[in-house]
């Protein structure tokens, strides 16, 4: 029987990143179950890979004033490279509605510290991008510090580091059951079934992104977390447009796209995408998305894409877009950092903090965590995040 201080289920970049903040922090028997071949099949590796502060919820903005600040020092503090890009993020409003929106937002941000946001005119946003079609833009608002970083880097930067100072990977190792044994009041222990064989640990954390529910149900958790595909799209090289540009957000309609290798990666919400494991790339989005594209910049229509080169991904969707994170509520021991909603990679670092400060300390100063537990759903405690792409 293996036995480890931290079991963690799910190898992607949230377990990734709470593997290193264990290990920094001191706990180093920490073992992380990958169930497949290996890290980033699930959603990292398939993700936009951008960072941003500009949300509208206090708790998403200390985390994003946690994570992108670490990862602008990533190589420097795990001697692996992350690959941030900070290019920025631009909203792009076309009502008075989102004008509104965007400067309470704002104020928000710059009174938690945020030092790098501001809002724009559209005189300003039309010079700086002529390639837009800007008649109906009425203003923005842009933050340096926004980018994007590589999700598959940073992930394997957090896990390198962690395996080279004590943590454990195990791959090929699927979990099939656990089970919970009482040893006293104030003590538990978990056998936790794995095709490589059998873990005991005091502590579980449940990383398993989309597939969080599964393993939360194994302990009798109903946990609220629902997949739903978003799909990408990148395009051939292009020249038309500005590489240095920052993520270009079209509040109109939530098209929203940014600089990628030669050519530009673009990604759209779209409203008929139903919940539910569907891991296939739908070729007729293609044509959605290329309008989208071509209606805001003009240019676009010259686009080339290939459809063997656009994939699907998963997010793992909670009722009020926000994670559940912390200890569960009836079952000591078993952790859940799941339902990030799109933003697992951007807020992969705050996670790994505050999980880490949750195992080991039983608090965190880095959010309110009672904001984010399992327990909000039941009491009516939700929080509504309206800045999701």
């Amino acid at each position: 029987m293996h036995t480890a201080d931290v079991v963690i289920i799910g190898g992607g970049i949230v377990g990734s990143s709470i593997a290193y903040h264990l290990v920094a922090a001191g706990c180093t028997s920490v073992l992380v179950l990958e169930r497949e071949a290996a890290q980033g099949l699930g959603s990292t590796g398939k993700s936009m890979g951008g960072v941003r502060a500009q949300f509208s919820t206090p708790v998403n903005i200390q985390m994003s004033l946690y994570s992108i600040p670490f990862y602008s020092t990533f190589e420097e503090r795990l001697g692996h490279p992350c690959d941030y890009r900070p290019q920025g993020y631009l909203f792009c409003a076309t009502t008075e509605n989102q004008v509104a929106y965007l400067r309470a937002n704002c104020e928000k941000q710059i009174a938690m510290g945020l030092k790098t946001v501001r809002l724009v005119t559209g005189d300003e946003i039309r010079a700086q991008f002529p390639q837009l079609r800007g008649d109906d833009i009425l203003g923005g608002s842009f933050c340096s510090t926004d980018g994007f970083v590589d999700p598959y880097s940073a992930m394997v930067g957090f896990m390198s580091w962690a395996c080279d100072h004590g943590a454990t990977l195990w791959k090929h190792a699927a979990v099939e059951s656990i089970t919970r044994s009482t040893v006293s009041s104030d003590h538990a222990t978990f056998e936790v079934a794995t095709t490589r064989g059998p873990v005991s640990t005091p502590t579980v954390v449940n990383c398993a992104g989309a597939w969080s529910p599964a393993i939360a149900s194994m302990l009798g958790i109903h946990l609220p977390v629902e997949p739903l595909r978003r799909m990408l799209v990148p395009t051939e090289p292009f020249d038309q447009f500005p590489h240095t540009a920052p993520m270009i957000v079209d509040m109109s309609n939530g098209f929203h796209f940014r600089p990628e290798a030669l050519g530009f990666l673009l990604a759209w919400n779209d409203p008929e995408e139903t919940p539910g494991y569907k891991m296939d790339f739908e070729p007729e989005f293609i044509e959605k998305i290329l309008t989208r594209a071509a209606a805001r910049v003009p240019v676009f229509e010259n686009l080339a894409v290939n459809p063997k080169r656009a994939w699907a991904g998963l997010y793992e969707m909670t009722p009020d877009h926000h994670p559940i994170l912390g200890e569960s509520p009836a079952v000591p021991g078993f952790f859940f950092a799941n339902g990030f909603s799109g933003h697992g990679v951007m807020h992969a670092p705050a996670t790994g903090k505050i999980l880490s400060d949750l195992i080991l300390t039983g608090t965190t100063d880095l959010i309110d965590a009672s904001l984010l537990d399992f327990a909000r759903f039941a009491e009516g405690r939700t929080i509504h995040e309206s800045a999701v792409l």
